[in-house]
């Protein structure tokens, strides 16, 4: 036991330049990775694969547990890829993922063929070679790829599988031109994407295809490039116009109604607060003026005070003479009663004259004689 553990710690001494330069050549790799993603992938050349090492043969089992990485698995996968679109690019990423180290050969067939078997196509050839060289699962494009793959073709690019999906393609007079690759033991299948397809694409544009004629006028195509006649063009833009006026319409109207709205609920709010204003208002006014109010005491004892001054004073009580009185005339002397002598047999007191400065009162001419006979005595 003790020597395995020397022997081990020997051969660990050994292998670590080995553990080292392994972990180089991975990070290699991965800069090698990094560096194609940043550039487009290669045409392929014409006379075809060349490799240092020998191209053996490989099974799908042997593929699944992994090459070296001198020895990548070569796959192919063919189309038209017209309209480049996201089910393309799945069924791309799912033959690059087929094998732990895979090298992707897609073939691009030329216009030529493709509306020969199967039709026009809206890209051009060049068009649709750029749009596979920038998919980042591609590493190699093969220009103008045969219909039909025959065994020079897989041989010249050393090709191993062939990746498509396994429903039987009929085309060129045979029922399926993948039948001689799946009897060889080098087709694997992928799976399509559902909802998607360059035949559904151009369906949508051709079902709608005043929309995008319309589309395309407001965006300033003339009506030669788009293939459409003069009075067409005027009543598209008319329709054009219309269009806009309703969408000018319909924004007035909801913004209207937006309004409408706002002033309805502002409204409520006034009322509702005009109401809870008014109810407090008349609670305030009746406990004021109210019965049992705070202003009622206020104007009863107001008015006690009026009447209090506008009362009469009581009549004088009669006294014994020389007792104090409560009379107006009190401390004054009592005059003495007039003689029968003094009295004039002249006519009613309403009637009687007094001489030149005398007073017409009674009392003062009383007081007055009074004086005088005091002067006398």
């Amino acid at each position: 036991m003790v020597g395995r553990r020397r022997g081990s710690r020997a051969t660990r001494g050994s292998q670590k330049p080995q553990q080292q330069s392994t972990g180089g050549s991975r990070k290699e790799g991965q800069s090698d990775y990094r560096e194609r993603l940043r550039e487009p992938a290669l045409f392929a050349k014409e006379a075809g694969y060349e490799s240092e090492v020998p191209h053996e043969k490989l099974t799908i089992a042997q593929a699944k547990r992994g090459t070296p990485a001198i020895r990548p698995v070569r796959v192919y996968a063919d189309g038209i890829f017209d309209l480049f679109h996201s089910g393309h690019a799945r069924a791309l990423m799912q033959a690059k993922n087929l094998f732990p180290n895979t090298h992707l050969i897609v073939g691009v067939c030329s216009d030529e063929l493709t509306h020969r078997y199967k039709g026009y196509t809206v890209m051009t050839e060049s068009e649709r070679y750029e749009a596979l060289i920038h998919c980042r699962y591609v590493d190699e494009v093969v220009r103008d790829a045969p219909w039909t793959l025959s065994p020079d073709f897989l041989k010249k690019h050393k090709i191993d599988f062939v990746a498509h999906d396994d429903i039987p393609y009929t085309s060129a007079g045979s029922e399926d031109v993948y039948k001689h690759i799946k009897e060889a033991g080098m087709f694997v299948a992928t799976q399509r994407t559902d909802g998607i397809s360059t035949s559904d694409l151009i369906t949508r544009i051709v079902r709608d295809y005043d929309l995008y004629v319309r589309r395309n006028l407001q965006r300033g195509y003339t009506a030669s490039d788009l293939n459409v006649s003069f009075i067409r063009e005027k009543k598209i833009r008319l329709q054009n116009q219309v269009d806009r006026m309703k969408e000018t319409v319909k924004t007035v109207e909801e913004k209207s109604k937006h309004f409408v709205h706002s002033v309805e609920e502002k409204s409520q709010d006034l009322i509702h607060k005009w109401e809870e204003k008014s109810r407090e208002f008349i609670s305030n006014f009746l406990e004021s003026f109210g019965p049992g109010g705070a202003w009622q005491h206020v104007i009863q004892e107001k008015s006690g005070r009026m009447l209090q001054a506008l009362s009469p004073y009581a009549s004088p009580v009669a006294s014994p003479r020389g007792s104090p009185s409560s009379s107006p005339t009190r401390g004054r002397s009592p005059s003495p009663p007039s003689s029968p002598s003094s009295q004039s047999p002249r006519s009613p007191r309403s009637s009687a004259t007094y001489p030149k400065g005398a007073s017409a009162h009674p009392s003062t001419s009383l007081s007055s004689m009074s004086e005088g006979d005091d002067d006398e005595k």
